[in-house]
């Protein structure tokens, strides 16, 4: 073999075992990741996503958006969608995705263990469509100076006369609404809940406007008498550390509606693993996270929502002072499915 045949082979050698070297550190380093698609807009979920890092070794890459915009980016995306789980708020959008085959169902001992069979997707066989982590429910708030709680403290008494000129709401096409009115159809059939919803039609003070907190407030102003808003919003206002929003709060009186009945409405923030997930374990394992006694507690402190897995405790003081009450106990699922009907009956009545 001459010389130069020689150095050839060398340097074909050094050229392999490099490139052999440049590799093998590539592969190793390979990150392990989770795409996350969240609706949830909650800064105090921030150190969600840091501890489950910390803990797995698993990094989050994030896209925060709308639960409209999310869900429409899934549909556009279709099988090229980089999404391996999403995050939303509210049973109808949960149901809505579900039933456009957006999510990938998860059989997990874990979740069905610790997540109460009410608050979770329909489940085929394969597992759970979706899983709700947090709760908050649909309370009445009124006006300490001109209403008397024992006529609002049903569902049912929001369509009173008595309460003539004195609702206040937002959109009733909101999904918070939509889920309640959904609730309510579950509870007591399409023709009751249609006379409810023209009852309360009835009752407005003014066309339905703004979020959950402006009807606090219209409350605390005397615009309106009584409204509805999520316990989330009222638990706000107790812990600001503005002197107007405690003032609100010293002018309403909050309820915990049909606790001698059914219970209280109660609507979830809820996850699930995107149907083209390619990160699926990594998903699961988040899923499997958010429902540990950490991130519960972080819920429920950080964002004033109640704790989907019973038994963990709190250190929020404003979920402690609106004190423990009886829940509806029908799937969420159901509720969400019932939001195209009670849309149909809203537009029937004039409730906007």
């Amino acid at each position: 073999m001459n010389v130069t045949s020689l150095a050839k082979q060398v340097l074909a050698a050094l050229s392999a075992t490099t490139a052999l070297g440049l590799a093998a550190p590539a592969v190793q380093a390979q990150e392990k990741v989770l795409n996350l698609y969240s609706a949830r807009h909650y800064q105090t979920d921030e150190a969600l996503y840091a501890n489950f890092t910390k803990a797995t070794g698993i990094r989050i890459n994030r896209v925060d958006t709308d639960d409209a915009a999310l869900l429409q980016r899934l549909k556009t995306e279709g099988s090229a969608s980089p999404a391996d789980m999403i995050l939303l708020v509210d049973a109808a959008r949960l149901w809505r995705a579900e039933a456009d085959g957006l999510f990938s169902p998860v059989k997990s001992a874990v979740l069905d263990q610790r997540i109460p069979a009410q608050l979770r997707g329909k489940d085929s066989g394969d597992g759970s469509q979706w899983f709700g982590f947090s709760t908050r429910a649909r309370v009445i708030v009124y006006s300490k100076a001109d209403v008397k709680a024992e006529n609002v403290d049903t569902y049912e008494k929001l369509a009173d006369p008595v309460n003539k000129g004195r609702f206040c709401s937002r959109s009733g096409s909101h999904p918070y609404n939509l889920s309640l009115f959904g609730a309510y159809l579950e509870h007591l059939g399409d023709a009751k809940a249609e006379a409810w919803l023209k009852g309360i039609v009835a009752n407005q003070a003014r066309d339905p406007k703004g979020g959950d907190t402006d009807q606090i407030k219209a409350v605390a102003s005397g615009e309106c008498g009584v409204a509805l808003t999520n316990t989330y919003y009222v638990a706000r206002l107790m812990r600001s550390n503005n002197p107007d929003d405690r003032k609100v709060m010293e002018q309403v009186g909050v309820i915990f509606p049909n606790q001698k009945t059914w219970g209280a409405h109660v609507n979830v923030a809820g996850g699930a693993v995107a149907r083209h997930a390619r990160n699926r374990d990594a998903a699961v394992k988040f899923l499997e996270y958010l429902a540990s006694d950490e991130a519960q507690r972080y819920f429920a402190d950080g964002n004033n929502e109640y704790p989907a897995v019973s038994g963990v405790k709190t250190a929020n003081p404003a979920l402690t002072a609106l004190g423990s009450f009886k829940q509806e106990l029908i799937p969420i699922s159901v509720v969400g499915q019932n939001s195209a009907k009670v849309q149909q009956i809203l537009d029937r009545v004039g409730f906007k």
